[in-house]
């Protein structure tokens, strides 16, 4: 059975890795699957061919698992928006069906559509469910109202296909948005509650949601309002993790225990033990036991218990796993079969995989069967904190017991610690050094303290609940300032960056020989000696191992309506502007951290700020505490905070003027906007995209033009510094041009065009941007002068690398990636 579950989920998987869901899809599927169950039948005779029928029903299952994705991926894509009413004011009503997050900065939630009005007309094809940003007017929190799942709702809102910045190693809006089978997300512009509460009996997702919204109110309710940790408790009872802070969420990666604070399986297991064992002290009354044995009642209000639980905590992948498994387990009992602990594991991935398709693009699916996996394969051998009862135990004294617990509970420790150690590297590139150390302190605590105490506290009555919760807060602020303390030690993190194919392979190698069964006392040399092989996920990529003297690569970020470009050579790097600011979030945070993350890049050497902007400073602060900068150069007034907080961090920083230039590994920078004379005040008669920083970057081959916000004023000023002599240096060089402003009808002079005559040219703006950006003028002159012009919002981000004329020259290859770009964009569209 294991093998036709492989071959289902191979088939399954393949589809993940096709830029498109084929066209005929479902012929082929039929013929295949048709041609397999004849050969089947007809081979069901021939004893010495039945390896054969066994190979034909695997490729059976395979082209199951690949019909049932592409339909899952079909219905999903035929669900999006058209693009007809992107853009325009909608009147919804529906549903709120879903938990909704809820801040102060307004509300987020699912909404089920019945019915969508363009102005008198009622659209017929819309999709059913949509994601919805209800923010107050001016930050007034009043001018929300509670979002309830279960109400009826009538809206009236600006909606548009799913869409999210595409940069590598970065959070994906889009793909989000598939799994969650949202086929628009908008803004609400005004709402009119119809109905408080619309649930059927029969509707249980809902009603459990509902349940689920009740349960976070009584723990708010219950809890002091100025309780900090009230995210985390409501996290651990219902997997609501929206409410706790950023700055908390830095502490638990640190520290290792962010697996901690969610509904773990372990908690699942817990709750269905508890129900378990309620049921066999109640059904071993009387005669019961006759009519049903209590064992296998005992299992199914085990799984029942489960069941719940697992819908209240949002059926989170790890309370699903662990669901699945108990019902499997409930199943071979009542069954009369003893399924082996893998058997177990292997039928909980299909079940997960069969109703959720893009569940391994989650990093909880990974790590949560990453984990058990390894526990069952390393401790299979085991007969204590695994193994079945034999009775032999009794025989043992209690304090070997205990001392033979606590061995094996380490070794599980272990054995999690270092099989998890690709996939943590592979999704958060960072390892936290001091994890088992607070896991050691933290598991205990939260697991068997903190946990039971706040589930308690959240399900019992508000009399007995609020002296529960009370507790189970108390104790995780008193264990929150020991995790503080550890994170806050310099070596408490190790930093690498997203391991490649061949470490992740090579690791997992190592792993599989090290965390095997057995004892360790006689094979402690070769598992050490398997660790090694570990070393390589840490091995830091050559990111520039293919520039050369007089070579660069731009990285042009999909940072939305902003800017942020990193430039590297051989051997330096700089980073020009750091994306815009969007309330408490800023890209800094949500993009080029990550990015840089992703790549292993921890240093820069100069930070080039344009001008004083949000959207061109706006992450600049994130990035100072967590990448070193070695400079800064921009067009900043005095009182700006961005020099103070350099000054504070002892950065040099260096007013960005004409005529400056410099150079790094044969690749020339040049400074040509804002005149020398130019005084940085407050109080500038020139506003600030006057001043932006233009900088070019040059080598043999190339120039790059990065221009900030300039206008046309300093455009008719770049334009008079171009003489003969400055072309000349620009003749027979390939330019890349970005349109300054973001592509502002104030920008892009004629002149200036004229003057460059650009050979290509792109844009950093958001997608639909109120702005206009860029506006159609520009773009029409931009075509009108046959200069190919790219949209961050069509091309997601671009990775352009120049290379010297020799290689040119000598390798047709580094002219074919002359000028390389990511050209993914909008892969639900994809597939269309």
């Amino acid at each position: 059975m294991r093998i036709n579950i492989t071959a289902f989920i191979a088939g399954g998987s393949l589809l993940l890795f096709l830029p498109t869901v084929p066209e005929y899809w479902r012929w082929m599927s039929t013929a295949t699957i048709i041609v397999s169950l004849l050969g089947l039948y007809l081979n069901r005779s021939l004893i010495q061919y039945r390896h054969a029928s066994g190979l034909l029903l695997a490729v059976c299952c395979c082209t199951l698992g690949f019909a049932w994705n592409a339909h899952y991926a079909q219905d999903r894509l035929s669900n999006i928006l058209s693009i007809e009413y992107e853009g325009k004011d909608l009147v919804l009503e529906g549903r709120v069906n879903a938990l909704p997050q809820s801040a102060p900065s307004g509300a987020k939630f699912s909404f089920a559509v019945d019915q969508a009005f363009l102005g008198r007309e009622m659209i017929e094809s819309f999709p059913p469910q949509i994601y919805l940003i209800w923010q107050p007017a001016w930050r007034n929190p009043q001018d929300v109202p509670e979002v309830i799942p279960g109400q009826r709702w009538e809206f009236k809102v600006k909606i548009k296909r799913p869409y999210g910045s595409l940069n590598p190693h970065t959070f994906d809006f889009e793909r989000w948005s598939f799994h969650q089978d949202f086929g628009a997300s908008g803004s609400v512009r005004s709402g009119q509650l119809i109905l408080d509460r619309d649930i059927a009996l029969t509707e249980f997702a809902l009603a459990m949601e509902y349940q689920r919204w009740k349960l976070r109110q009584k723990i708010q309710r219950l809890l002091p309002k100025d309780a900090r940790y009230g995210g985390v408790i409501a996290a651990l009872v219902m997997g609501d993790q929206n409410a706790i802070d950023q700055e908390d969420w830095r502490v638990f990666n640190a520290t290792g225990i962010g697996h901690l604070i969610s509904i773990s399986g372990l908690h699942v297991t817990m709750l269905a033990g508890f129900g378990a064992m309620l049921a066999t002290f109640l059904w071993s009354r009387n005669t019961l036991p006759l009519w049903v044995p209590v064992g296998k009642v005992a299992t199914a209000v085990g799984f029942l218990t489960a069941f719940i639980y697992a819908w209240l905590a949002g059926f989170q992948i790890p309370a699903q796993r662990t669901m699945y498994m108990v019902g499997v387990v409930a199943f071979a009992l009542w069954s009369g079969r003893n399924p082996r602990s893998f058997d177990i594991w292997w039928w909980a991935l299909f079940f997960v995989l069969v109703i959720d398709s893009m569940a391994p693009y989650t990093p909880g699916f990974w790590l949560s069967f990453g984990a058990v996996a390894a526990i069952l394969y390393a401790m299979q051998d085991s007969d204590g904190l695994l193994g079945l009862p034999t009775g032999r135990e009794l025989e043992v004294h209690w304090k070997d017991r205990v001392i033979q617990a606590l061995r094996e509970a380490c070794r599980v420790q272990a054995v999690v610690t270092i099989a998890l150690l690709p996939l943590t590297l592979y999704w958060f590139y960072q390892v936290s050094i001091v994890s088992p150390l607070a896991n050691a302190v933290a598991i205990p605590v939260v697991s068997y303290i903190v946990t039971p105490l706040a589930i308690a506290g959240a399900l019992l009555p508000d009399f007995i609940g609020k002296w529960l919760l009370i507790p189970a807060h108390a104790t995780m602020d008193y264990l929150a300032i020991m995790l503080a303390w550890m994170a806050s030690w310099r070596w408490s993190i190790a930093w690498s960056s997203q391991p490649a194919w061949w470490a992740m392979a090579m690791s997992t190698i190592g792993i599989i020989i090290a965390i095997r069964p057995g004892s360790i006392q006689e094979s402690w040399m070769s598992r050490i000696a398997s660790l090694v092989l570990c070393v390589t996920l840490f091995i830091q990529p050559l990111t520039n191992s293919h520039l050369g003297k007089g070579e660069f690569r731009a990285t042009v970020l999909d940072i939305g309506q902003g800017t942020a470009v990193l430039i590297e050579t051989k051997t330096k790097r700089l980073l020009y502007d750091t994306g815009p600011i969007q309330g408490k979030d800023n890209a800094g945070q949500r993009i080029i951290l990550p990015y840089l993350r992703g790549r292993g890049i921890n240093h820069i050497d100069r930070m080039v700020i344009s001008h004083s902007d949000s959207d061109h400073i706006g992450g600049a602060a994130t990035l100072l505490k967590e990448i070193s900068f070695d400079s800064m150069m921009g067009s900043l007034p005095s009182t700006n905070q961005l020099l103070a907080n350099l000054e504070e961090r002892k950065i040099s920083a260096i007013p960005c003027r004409f005529g400056q230039q410099w150079s790094w590994d044969e690749v020339d920078f040049h400074i040509w906007h804002p005149n020398a004379q130019t005084v940085f005040e407050d109080r500038h008669p020139r506003k600030p995209n006057e001043v932006s920083c233009v900088l070019e970057v040059r080598n043999q081959t190339t120039s790059f033009w990065l221009t900030g916000d300039v206008e046309k004023q300093g455009e008719f000023e770049i334009t008079e510094r171009l003489t003969q002599i400055a072309l000349n240096h620009l003749k027979d060089k390939y330019l890349i041009f970005m349109a300054p402003h973001h592509g502002s009808k104030t920008s892009s002079s004629q002149e200036l065009l004229m003057k460059l005559s650009p050979d290509e040219a792109f844009a950093q703006n958001g997608y639909r941007n109120r702005y206009g950006h860029p506006h159609p003028t520009v773009t029409a002159r931009y075509q009108s002068m046959n200069i190919p012009f790219y949209q961050t919002p069509t091309t997601g981000a671009q990775v352009w690398n120049f290379y010297n004329v020799n290689k040119l020259n000598e390798d047709p290859l580094f002219q074919r990636r002359y000028s390389q770009r990511l050209w993914h964009r909008h892969p639900i569209e994809v597939g269309k």
